[in-house]
């Protein structure tokens, strides 16, 4: 009996990585393998928030890693159990789950990114004023305000979302539950929706790009005028790693939300997903461990001991 008919009516189904692809153990294979590296080396990050807790990048940085180490576990551990039991049905309240959970920390790090950005321009255009301008108190409500804002997005939009009916296949295109998939198998028009969706994808994407990228002209244009070289060149080597993770973040995020629904084409979504749901979680603590060497300092304090380096 083919299993997908064991589940219940009211469940989805979730046709996994790359429907009809061959060799996709191997594709599998890379996204374990991924999330066993991304593992140890946020967790690594998160530890720094004990080691360092005084300094307000650690401290951001630290938060960050806790997103992306939630982030990539809110899909893997499913897609993992739908591979080797071929179960594939997921429930209406799960589905939810995992999309709130995912929108949660999805929108959580657009906004922590951006208020880092505010943390680089402090440190680089008003470095005198820095400790009293970046308080611990300051850093907390970074935190706070990142956390709830993304929650509470996502509580809107999960909730509305999940609210249409679903007409004829409830089979979802996809390896995990997503507002775009789902809005799919709606047989109501959403247009309106769909106006909010983009709304809020300028709001939570567009002007927090657009103030991170005019924060770094400002930065930069103060760069340009630091001396010596090797103060300008550490504060390069300290933006480089932010506004990387950045652009990586940002562009597939802006890819799938900011294009209109009749150019969604299931395989690209399921590109851009893996890569900002599982590459990126995992390749952000590498470009900030292999750019910034006070970053790499704490990292081996917190290893064992940090070895002196100029």
């Amino acid at each position: 009996m083919d299993k997908r008919n064991e589940s219940s009516n009211t469940d989805f189904i979730l046709l996994g990585l790359f429907p009809g692809m061959k060799h996709v153990h191997f594709l599998f294979s890379a996204i374990l393998l991924i999330y066993t590296m991304a593992l140890p080396t946020n967790t690594i990050l998160i530890l720094l928030l004990w080691v360092d807790s005084h300094t307000p990048m650690y401290f951001l940085l630290s938060q960050l890693a806790l997103m992306d180490l939630m982030l990539i576990s809110s899909t893997v551990p499913k897609v993992a159990t739908d591979f080797f039991s071929g179960r594939t049905n997921i429930s209406q309240v799960a589905c939810g789950t995992q999309i709130f959970f995912f929108l949660t920390l999805a929108i959580a790090e657009c906004i922590l990114i951006t208020l880092m950005s505010y943390d680089q321009y402090v440190a680089i255009c008003n470095p005198l004023r820095y400790t009293l301008i970046m308080s611990q108190s300051i850093c907390l409500q970074m935190a706070a305000i990142s956390w709830a804002g993304g929650a509470l997005i996502s509580l809107i939009h999960t909730a509305y979302a999940m609210h249409f009916p679903i007409c004829g296949s409830s089979e979802i295109s996809h390896f995990l539950c997503e507002v775009m998939a789902i809005l799919k198998l709606v047989c109501e028009d959403i247009s309106a929706y769909e106006k909010a969706v983009v709304m809020t994808s300028i709001t939570v994407l567009l002007l927090p790009l657009s103030c991170i990228l005019s924060s770094y002209a400002l930065i930069f244009l103060a760069i340009l005028h630091m001396h010596p070289p090797e103060g300008r060149n550490k504060a390069l080597a300290t933006c480089f790693s932010h506004l990387t993770v950045a652009i990586l973040y940002f562009g597939p995020a802006i890819l799938v939300y900011m294009r209109p629904s009749s150019n969604h084409s299931p395989k690209l979504d399921q590109v851009l997903f893996m890569c900002g749901a599982i590459l990126i979680p995992m390749m952000n603590p590498l470009i900030y461990s292999l750019r910034n060497k006070e970053v790499v300092c704490a990292l081996k304090r917190v290893l064992g001991g940090c070895l002196t380096s100029n």
